[in-house]
């Protein structure tokens, strides 16, 4: 099922293009990455799929509803900083969030669970002022996660946070991610969406430079490193039945580039057939950070 689906979006101010015909789905279920430098269109993409500013061009929809016509409880979101008022508590202020997004149920014990989730049960009638930013930033997680949304929008969760600080959100996120919610997340560190996200999309200067599912765009440039008793003979082969883009040798090693959607034990399966002894098989991906430099750089 397609959550969100956006269709040539564009955002201008004034003479500054913020998102540049921006076309993408979002699949149920899914751990949707947004990367890109500053200055990107990240967090103007959110706003815009959010209703906090109107495209300038374009069409999305959420759950098959025209621009604007979702329910919000069925969505949580962390957009920038944290901002709650300093001088109420951290239970009076995610009341304030539950009263504004009109929650129906049990709203004590649904504050008293998001606190639990985030770690501050202990510090809910501390007021938000005493906070570290660590805390307020869990804080607007919790928020985020009030009446169990279906969807998460995190933008930067992690910005500004240390290693502790990261890994505690990157677990919230994972857990959350395991109960089925969809979860978008835009970040510039490129470590954490490569642990968390099952997609990503890659921009700059508004304008889509990848899309896919991780695995799918580091895979696009892996090598294979391969060492056998015939290389020559094994190179033959696998030109033959088509499934190397192109191959490079260094000494010993034969270092070859797949065909897309070819998997890596083809080569071992054609070798075998052909009477040819591999020693060594090993695929090398780039990181998310390789190839995000590559395409940004280009």
């Amino acid at each position: 099922m397609t959550v969100l689906e956006i269709k040539n979006l564009t955002k201008r101010y004034g003479n500054i293009l913020a998102v540049d015909d921006l076309s993408l789905s979002i699949e149920s279920g899914s751990v949707f990455g947004i990367l890109g430098p500053n200055g990107s269109g990240k967090s103007t993409t959110l706003s815009v799929v959010l209703g906090i500013v109107n495209a300038t061009s374009g069409t999305f929809s959420w759950f098959g509803k025209p621009d604007g016509e979702f329910v919000n409880r069925r969505i949580g979101a962390i957009i920038e900083q944290p901002n709650f008022y300093p001088y109420l508590t951290a239970i009076q202020n995610l009341r304030i969030v539950a009263e504004i997004r009109d929650m129906n149920g049990d709203i004590d014990e649904e504050m008293r669970r998001v606190l639990e989730i985030v770690d501050l049960l202990e510090r809910k009638d501390h007021n938000f002022s005493t906070f570290s930013y660590g805390m307020k930033t869990r804080l607007a997680l919790a928020a985020s996660l009030l009446g169990n949304p279906d969807i998460l929008v995190l933008d930067e969760p992690t910005n500004g946070l240390d290693p502790e600080g990261i890994a505690f959100v990157r677990n919230v996120i994972l857990d959350e991610a395991k109960k089925g919610k969809t979860i978008i997340i835009a970040s510039h560190i490129l470590d954490e969406i490569e642990k968390v996200c099952t997609d990503v999309l890659i921009l700059k200067n508004g304008k889509l430079l990848a899309c896919g599912k991780v695995s799918e765009v580091l895979q696009s440039d892996a090598k294979v490193y391969i060492k056998s008793d015939d290389n020559k003979k094994l190179h033959e082969i696998l030109v033959r039945n088509e499934i190397i883009e192109s191959a490079d040798f260094e000494e010993e090693t034969m270092i070859v580039r797949l065909k897309k959607d070819v998997d890596v034990r083809k080569i071992s399966e054609l070798a075998m057939d052909n009477r040819i002894v591999i020693t060594n098989l090993e695929l090398k991906k780039k990181s998310l950070e390789d190839e995000f430099l590559e395409l940004v750089k280009k």
